[in-house]
């Protein structure tokens, strides 16, 4: 594979991680064990070097330990999720796919149990999650994960029928994909922010949300396009532009680095159009937004320096200057 020059990202935001990030790491460690996802020194060693604890705790930097490790838990639960659709072939067959997916459904709506190891530790995660989620919380958790649900089952129809997606199909799928939206959701029970619904569904709150998964889920694609080029999988950003526009692979890298950068300007440009909402719920916001700053560089930073789960540095990337 060619070697991509990657343009420099840089983020107007800092970088923070939460104290608790190493005692986070341990339990997600444990949690894993437990549950029967890990079988071998092997598959140990591959966890523990991808860090999965340190993505929770750059982008939850102000959580409280307990709250931490219900993230982590989820976020490494959505890992694990995709690796047994590569291995299970899952990821290509759209109606085995909706079984699963239906069945983790059934767990979010009906608290009915699934006797996998997804399943099971699918469950311990949200009654965690409904022990401090009201219902108003649970119900857009909930939503959110059918709409990641549902963005899965599209995928695995491309793959099946060999369709590669145009650029504005994915660019709309994209936000879903990624999962994004729940952990967005999650701001409130994990780091304990509070919004009246009105602020939530503002256009400028909803525009920053999309914003800062746009801006996370581009800039994953740019780390991950040769080692999904490699797989055969057409879902990434890069991909979907060198196909759609019949150009090279660093053309599409620098168009998506272009595209990516462009949001990021739309939302620095966005907090700023905010109205006031009264002093107290100013604050909350300004609680609320940072978040999705620090959701944005948890991803750069997570992926380049903590994981070894994405190989950037195996994947012929170059940094520009």
């Amino acid at each position: 594979m060619p070697t991509i020059t990657l343009p420099r990202i840089a983020y107007p935001f800092p970088s923070s991680i939460n104290q608790f990030v190493t005692a986070a790491h341990e339990q997600n460690r444990q949690w894993v064990q437990s549950f029967g996802f890990i079988t071998s020194p092997e598959a140990l060693a591959r966890f523990d070097r991808s860090r999965f604890a340190w993505l929770a705790a750059r982008a939850f930097p102000h959580a409280d330990f307990h709250e931490l490790c219900i993230i982590a838990n989820f976020n490494t639960w959505l890992f694990m999720l995709d690796d047994q659709c590569d291995e299970a072939q899952l990821g290509r067959k759209a109606v085995s796919l909706e079984q699963v997916t239906d069945g983790f459904m059934n767990i979010l709506r009906h608290n009915t149990p699934i006797d996998t190891i997804l399943g099971r530790s699918f469950t311990d995660i949200w009654d965690r999650m409904q022990a401090i989620g009201d219902a108003a919380w649970q119900a857009r958790f909930i939503r959110s994960m059918e709409e990641y649900f549902t963005s899965c089952h599209w995928e695995a129809g491309n793959r099946a029928a060999g369709v590669t997606p145009t650029v504005a199909e994915y660019v709309t799928m994209r936000p879903y994909t990624g999962a994004l939206f729940a952990d967005v959701e999650a701001i409130e029970i994990i780091e304990k922010v509070y919004l009246p619904a009105h602020i939530l569904q503002h256009f400028i709150v909803q525009r920053l949300v999309l914003a800062c998964n746009n801006i996370v889920c581009w800039a994953n694609d740019i780390f991950s396009c040769a080692k999904e080029a490699r797989q055969g999988d057409v879902h990434n950003l890069v991909l979907v532009l060198r196909h759609e526009r019949n150009i090279s692979l660093q053309e599409a890298v620098d168009e998506t680095v272009r595209m990516h950068n462009e949001e990021v300007k739309l939302f620095t440009a966005l907090e700023k159009l905010l109205p006031s909402f009264g002093a107290e719920l100013d604050q909350e916001l300004e609680r609320f937004l940072s978040v999705l700053r620090s959701w944005i560089t948890a991803n750069y930073d997570w992926s380049f320096h903590d994981t070894g789960r994405y190989q950037v540095r195996e994947v012929e990337v170059l940094i520009g200057k």
